[in-house]
């Protein structure tokens, strides 16, 4: 009896949370997957995105910065207009105006511009 209990509880569990899991975009937290905005730079070009990852390579200056956010799948500059930037290695949830460069062979830069950020 407690057995079965547990078994059922443990499914319900799983069935929740597959059902929260299926109604997200791309990654974490209705983030977009730095890959597929480097893999397709033009449908999201001067579009607000969302993503998320770790602080690389930050530097800031009177309330200005730029830092990298790497996911995993790829990473993306970061221009902080009165925010400065994280240190690096902290996690990050950033949502900004994606700018396309250019794309060259199979390398595609790309920029995003601050709008709002959350430290995980």
């Amino acid at each position: 009896m407690k057995r079965t209990f547990l078994t059922v509880a443990a499914l319900a569990a799983a069935t929740i949370a597959l059902i929260a899991l299926s109604g997200c975009k791309g990654g974490a937290y209705g983030t977009t997957d730095i890959k597929r905005l480097l893999d397709d730079p033009s449908q999201y070009d001067h579009k607000t995105v969302r993503i998320a990852g770790t602080v690389t390579h930050a530097i800031g200056l009177m309330g200005y910065g730029g830092y990298t956010v790497d996911d995993g799948t790829g990473s993306l500059p970061i221009v902080s207009e009165g925010n400065g930037a994280p240190r690096d290695g902290a996690k990050v949830g950033v949502q900004g105006e994606f700018r396309s460069a250019f794309t060259f062979q199979d390398k595609s830069v790309a920029v995003i511009i601050e709008k709002s950020r959350r430290t995980y």
